[in-house]
């Protein structure tokens, strides 16, 4: 082997002087963004509408007006993920989504329900939840399949 390759391997070398650097953390552990404090909060109150909205369609229009319900919530959660490209996209404006319909199962002190029938209750109820956690726990969003990556292009 000449010379000049046995320098050009060891100008190549890793620096062995170096301090090693502990990895940033990811994930709940990572430091909060300031900029997606707003989005988050937008979210936790869309959340809430649409469980609100959810709640009276899915009374009034039991059959449709509950698969329409659950499309909504089902868009808002994916929608989340999306915008927000992390977990806890989908689960704030889940969590918006569960206060509002918890309040509104309260009742009122005569005994009125904003809900119509316990089957479009359990079915809300269950399914919002179902389509929260699929939405929150999908492993990867989907990249477009021309993306190569390169900015600029």
């Amino acid at each position: 082997m000449s010379s000049s390759k046995r320098q050009r391997a060891a100008s190549q070398a890793p620096r062995t002087n170096a301090p090693p650097r502990s990895p940033e953390p990811t994930g709940l552990a990572a430091r909060p963004n300031p900029a997606r404090i707003p989005v988050y909060v937008g979210l936790a109150v869309l959340g809430a509408a649409v469980g609100l909205a959810g709640t009276l369609v899915q009374a009034a229009l039991f059959p449709g007006g509950l698969l329409l319900a659950l499309a909504a919530s089902a868009g808002l959660f994916y929608g989340g993920r999306v915008l927000t490209g992390t977990q806890l996209g989908a689960l704030v404006p889940a969590v918006g989504w569960f206060i509002a319909v918890v309040v509104l199962l309260g009742g009122r002190p005569e005994g009125d329900y904003v809900f119509g029938q316990e089957l479009g209750l359990a079915l809300f109820m269950l399914g919002g939840m179902a389509v929260a956690v699929i939405c929150a726990t999908m492993s990867r969003l989907p990249y477009p399949a021309n993306d190569t990556g390169r900015t600029g292009t």
